[in-house]
């Protein structure tokens, strides 16, 4: 197998497949028996490959398929359709939310894909394939793969939403400025997840609508259910996102509250330090004419009007409610 070419099999109609030899595969495309074609979009004899060997794909179509940047789309173009999806991101040391591409051109029988990185979803088809358990035809394929996609979606939307009930569950037993990271991190992962995934649920919801004429109506049924779940991992990621905005504002709020509360304290302390500050300090230069200078009893004297003071002080702000 080419560097490029990363599969190529002729589905049996059975849930099996024969692999295509590289050699076999301009052939293959135009057999009776469904192909699947699986590329590297990244490699550079892809695109001039495909121009060579499968003509009846549109320039513009090869260009998009091998393109650096793609958002999920769905559109019909050349007798077939042009699908765009993105997918959780589970390769070594990669986050999550930095979603995986792969684009796909589908028409009754023949399916090429592209992907720049490595897709779980296209491994787990390409076991089944192997096992005699996979996708029957190109209807099975995407409605499989979609499937696969959004299985694996999941755990990390319900582990954003238990991050983001963790950070609230400890504001409420008080807050704490390593919160504020948390959050912001749940809210700007769940921002990630929902960039790739609210244009996803557009673009099944598309291909649900045109009705491909080779999608029976139990592929159409599957895409519902898909539509739906992809639905409602949006709408979860917004709630998270909301949530966590208030978390955030909320911990902002007690942490300024907080401040607040010790500044008011010290400013308190000060106004009950300040007479006191000023008389001792009026006391102590060293001129002449000090009352009290000569006299054993002046510093308790001293002292003991200091107290009366701060005495009368705390009634006053007491009184003022102050404290």
């Amino acid at each position: 197998m080419s560097e490029h070419i990363l599969r190529a099999y002729c589905l049996d109609g059975q849930g099996g497949a024969e692999a295509v030899a590289p050699s076999g595969i301009r052939a293959a495309l135009d057999g009776d028996k469904p192909v699947w074609v699986h590329l590297d979009a990244g490699h550079p004899d892809t695109e001039d490959w495909m121009n060579r060997e499968i003509p009846f794909l549109d320039p513009h179509i090869v260009a998009a398929l091998v393109a650096d940047e793609t958002r999920p789309r769905m559109a019909e173009a050349g007798g077939g359709t042009l699908l765009f999806l993105r997918g959780v991101n589970l390769n070594e040391n990669a986050d999550p939310e930095d979603m995986v591409s792969i684009r796909l051109w589908v028409d009754g029988k023949r399916i090429i894909s592209a992907r720049r990185r490595r897709l779980k979803a296209v491994t787990d088809i390409d076991n089944s394939l192997k096992a005699g358990k996979g996708p029957k035809n190109t209807g099975d394929f995407i409605c499989d793969l979609i499937y696969r996609l959004f299985e694996r979606m999941q755990p990390f939307v319900t582990q954003l939403d238990d991050e983001t009930d963790f950070v609230e569950e400890r504001l409420l037993d008080g807050a704490d400025p390593s919160l504020r990271e948390a959050i912001v991190n749940v809210r700007m992962q769940a921002i990630r997840f929902r960039r790739y995934m609210a244009p996803q649920r557009d673009a099944i919801g598309q291909l649900r609508m045109s009705e491909p004429g080779w999608m029976t109506e139990k592929h159409l049924r599957h895409l519902t259910e898909s539509h739906n779940h992809v639905t409602r991992y949006v709408e979860d990621l917004d709630a998270i996102r909301e949530r966590s905005q208030i978390i955030k504002d909320e911990i902002a709020n007690v942490l300024a509250d907080r401040l607040n509360k010790n500044m008011y304290v010290l400013s308190v302390i000060a106004a009950i330090f300040l007479p006191l500050g000023f008389l001792t300090g009026l006391l102590g230069i060293n001129v002449g004419g000090i009352p009290g200078a000569e006299n054993q009893l002046s510093f308790w004297i001293f002292c003991a009007i200091l107290i009366a003071l701060v005495g009368l002080q705390v009634w006053l702000f007491r009184k003022l409610k102050w404290f």
